[in-house]
């Protein structure tokens, strides 16, 4: 469920409603009850990155100069490969 910022246009006073999407606008300000509360566009959450393989360090060349990622000839990166079980160097 997502935060979304409203602004009074009868008084002014923003305020914060944490809704449902399908949920229709509030149109009542808290403030001042009149029927004026608008919805803003805001620039929404920021992404979250969990888990490995956001980092500079999962993505350095190794002595050799060789990446760590595997290659796009690799049979494991193809789909529906018959009878890949992946890569036995990865």
């Amino acid at each position: 469920m997502p935060n979304y910022e409203y602004e009074c246009q009868s008084c002014g006073y923003k305020f914060e409603k944490f809704q449902y999407m399908n949920d229709a606008p509030i149109k009542e300000c808290p403030k001042c009850h009149a029927n004026k509360a608008k919805r803003l566009i805001s620039a929404g959450s920021g992404i979250i990155f969990k888990g490995s393989g956001f980092y500079a360090t999962d993505y350095r060349k190794d002595k050799g100069g060789k990446s760590k990622s595997r290659p796009a000839t690799c049979p494991a990166a193809k789909k529906n490969h018959p009878g890949c079980s992946g890569c036995p160097a990865h």
